[in-house]
């Protein structure tokens, strides 16, 4: 019944929208501002190029996602406090915590109390579209022409940039936290890490191979690594079981655009599109990470440990592998080397695990509030440009920086190596607002210093080289309708899907059970889904 009411209401929704763009003849789908022109006082105000950005001193209020790691006030930081002199723009950051982010923006946006833009608060595409179309977010398509001039270039640079933004009426609505495509530590994110140690003692090479790595594992539950007399080595553990799904499916051939299409890719023997998670092949991967957790070398405690028991089970230094950003600055962990792409059993060897560079679409939104977006997108513009970002990165050269000798910038030690005890995060927080964050803006490897620039995970960027996917797709952008059908039969059959496989590896669920699962997966709309799917890639294609 669903699926007939879903049909029957796009259906109208189409007959409608076909007769409004008869009676318009509009192409570009209205919503938003379209006028990138400033008039009045704006204009005057206004300064073209250069800084300040305005003449004489504005202010604007920005809704904020805050991350634990960050202080207070944004404002009192020593970036802001500088850009803001530089600006002439005063920004007040309405600081809301992460954990909260979602239900307060909603909350803001259904009510109409919202400020003049949304900052680093992960404003979903389903949003962009439905609020852009409304004209509550200001379109950017203009503004971003005339006034931003480095996202311009990056959009001409990365073609891929712009698909990923457009939305389905053709209208970009908001500027992303951005990946350079080059910097493939970042894009990796949370390598496979191993314990190069161990296997030092187990006389063994690091694994290549999906069977050597299973036998490093075992070899780890069977040996007294840490000689403490006790049975204590964990071979794998992490935060859920999905992460090292995700790492080990490129060893079948499985996940081939990237960590932003997780049931979709493309096939390779026909080049069409391919819902992977059922294919029969694909039980192989499953089955694969049934036996590790059968045999005991997954943590029993994978499907519920949370992040902070994770790390503390890390520091005791008791774990064979694991899947974070970096166990050195995780789980002060050194020794750990990451590992590129096993090569499974039928010769597949795909780095796949790579998210889209266009990590966060919704990092910064303009809404109809703001009666200076000319000025705005200038501000938020300064970000995605090289002297901006090293700014907004790394702070101000020989205060918070400085050049080595071969050129490469580095944190002051008062940072690195704070006096007073202070992790470099804690030392951080009073200058910049990055950590933990979805920021708006550019990352690049010279002038971002997190654990993905750290040498060993340089190491596995060149690793993983080699075998990386060929083509990453940014997240598609579906329409208000295709987006209520993904949100209803597309998530159940998702959540089905994610059940189904935690039970295939626990046991609760026999492998025997396979084929049973797959027709009742694909009885619950796998045709619809991949419908819907397939008019968001031709609109993919078709932005660039």
């Amino acid at each position: 019944m669903r699926k007939k009411r879903w049909k029957a209401a796009a259906l109208a929704v189409v007959m409608a929208a076909g007769l409004l763009s008869a009676c318009s003849g509009e192409q570009n789908g209205g919503g938003g501002q379209s006028d990138p022109s400033p008039d009045g006082e704006a204009a005057a105000n206004l300064n073209a190029t250069g800084m300040p950005i305005v003449k004489e001193p504005i202010s604007l209020t920005f809704f904020t996602g805050k991350a634990p790691t960050n202080g207070n006030k944004f404002e009192e930081t020593l970036v802001w406090k500088e850009y803001a002199k530089m600006s002439n723009i005063n920004v007040t950051f309405q600081l809301v915590p992460f954990e909260n982010l979602t239900e307060k923006r909603n909350l803001a946006l259904a009510g109409g109390d919202y400020p003049d833009a949304f900052y680093s608060a992960r404003v979903p595409a389903s949003d962009l579209m439905k609020y852009g179309a409304q004209g509550t977010f200001v379109k950017l398509n203009d503004l971003i022409d005339q006034y931003a001039p480095n996202f311009k270039k990056l959009l001409e640079t990365y073609p891929d940039l712009k698909k990923g933004l457009t939305m389905p009426d053709g209208n970009i609505y908001s500027f992303p936290s951005f990946y350079s495509p080059d910097f493939l530590p970042m894009l990796i994110g949370t390598p496979l890490w191993v314990k190069q140690e161990w296997l030092d003692k187990l006389n063994m090479k690091e694994p290549a191979t999906t069977e050597e790595f299973y036998a490093y594992l075992k070899k780890v539950k069977e040996t007294d690594l840490n000689g403490n007399g006790q049975a204590d080595e964990i071979p794998y553990a992490g935060e859920g079981i999905n992460p090292l799904i995700e790492q080990l499916r490129g060893a079948w051939g499985f996940g081939n655009r990237g960590l932003g299409h997780k049931f979709v890719d493309v096939d390779p023997a026909t080049s069409e599109l391919r819902f992977f998670r059922t294919d029969p092949k694909y039980k192989e991967v499953i089955d694969y990470v049934r036996k590790l957790y059968a045999e005991g070398l997954i943590d029993p405690e994978i499907f519920t440990i949370k992040t902070a028991a994770l790390y503390a089970k890390g520091q005791e230094g008791v774990l064979g592998a694991t899947i974070n950003p970096n166990p050195k600055t995780q789980m002060n962990q050194d020794g750990y080397i990451g590992l590129g792409a096993l090569k499974g059993p039928h010769g597949d060897q795909l780095y796949s695990h790579i998210k889209v560079p266009a990590v966060w679409p919704g990092a910064f939104v303009i809404t109809d509030k703001n009666k200076y977006p000319e000025a705005t997108v200038r501000w938020i513009d300064h970000f995605y440009g090289d002297e901006g970002a090293t700014f907004y990165f790394m702070g101000i050269e020989g205060q918070t920086y400085r050049k080595t000798d071969d050129g490469k910038l580095e944190f002051v030690e008062e940072i690195t190596n704070n006096p007073d005890g202070l992790t470099m995060d804690q030392a951080l927080a009073k200058y910049i607002t990055w950590l933990g964050g979805s920021y708006p803006g550019y990352v690049q490897e010279k002038y971002f210093k997190g654990s993905e620039s750290l040498p060993e995970s340089i190491a596995v960027g060149k690793k993983a080289e080699p075998h990386r996917i060929p083509e990453i797709w940014n997240a598609f952008n579906f329409t208000e309708e295709e987006t209520e059908f993904r949100s209803t039969v597309g998530s159940d059959i998702e959540s089905y899907i994610g059940e189904s496989e935690a039970k295939f590896i626990t046991g609760a669920v026999p492998m025997s059970e396979w084929d049973k699962y797959v027709e009742t997966v694909h009885k619950m709309g796998v045709d619809e889904y991949m419908a819907i799917y397939k008019q968001a890639y031709e609109r993919y294609k078709n932005n660039g």
